[in-house]
């Protein structure tokens, strides 16, 4: 399954008019990209067997989204932006997810009524206003299961080098409010579930793809260490040069 990408960020004009003008901007490009998406359905539709219609496969990968088929996942932060996003795409019958998310938890109700996935990025991003609190960001998945908004953590893409710290920005949400079972789905099951793949990956289920791994303490836990990690039913190795190093010298004489 295959989720479809579109932005809402501003650019940061100069003024609040500029502003204006580059958001309004931006969504005439998104209206006019999907109005050609649909002049081609309709065109396609309506073509006769034998009438050699040309099939454009960039025009025919957008075909799942106009019928609801795979969600678009739009980058937002700002509640402004979020609110947009959500009308967008209830005036168009698009499924959508909301990633990015900073301000999700501001507009909480709205997302949950709409029945919008969150990937949320920002749990050790800094309060952006100096009127909100230090542990808004932290606080933000919790007050998002609470509405009833499934959320998931991630990473933005200039950060996607740090997934490995992602059970820890899952800690850190436990930490903050969110059970613990429903911190370790923002990182396991949900993010199967939005990406469409929960009939093979996400959970220890039968049938599923066997892709686990073996912890000696609780995986939200900083302190628990991975024993064993099996990727689609095969056992993967954990051996490297930092364990052959350890063992290697891990008995050496102590120092006088």
């Amino acid at each position: 399954t295959e989720i479809y990408t579109l932005s809402l960020h501003d650019a940061l004009p100069i003024s609040l008019e500029e502003q204006d003008k580059e958001r309004r901007a931006r969504l005439k490009e998104i209206d006019d990209f999907f109005q050609e998406a649909r002049a081609y359905a309709k065109a396609r539709e309506a073509a006769k067997e034998g009438d050699n219609f040309l099939r454009v496969p960039s025009w025919e990968a957008m075909l799942p989204v106009l019928r609801g088929e795979v969600p678009i996942t739009v980058h937002a932060d700002d509640a402004r932006q979020i609110r947009a996003a959500v009308s967008w795409a209830e005036t168009n019958r698009f499924k959508i997810v909301l990633a990015e998310a900073r301000d999700a938890w501001k507009v909480a109700g709205l997302l949950a009524s709409n029945t919008v996935p969150v990937i949320y990025n920002h749990v050790f991003t800094q309060p952006p206003r100096d009127t909100e609190n230090y542990d808004v960001q932290f606080a933000a998945p919790a007050a998002l299961w609470k509405a009833g908004v499934k959320v998931a953590i991630g990473l933005s893409s200039y950060r996607a080098s740090l997934a490995k710290n992602l059970p820890y920005e899952a800690a850190q949400a436990a930490a903050f409010g969110l059970p613990a079972d429903e911190a370790l789905k923002t990182i396991t099951l949900y993010p199967a579930q939005i990406a469409g793949v929960a009939e093979r990956l996400g959970s220890i289920e039968t049938g599923k793809d066997a892709t686990l791994v073996v912890t000696d303490g609780d995986i939200l836990d900083i302190r628990s260490n991975v024993k064993r990690m099996w990727i689609a039913g095969r056992e993967v190795s954990l051996d490297n040069r930092h364990t052959r190093l350890y063992e290697k010298y891990k008995s050496r004489p102590k120092s006088r």
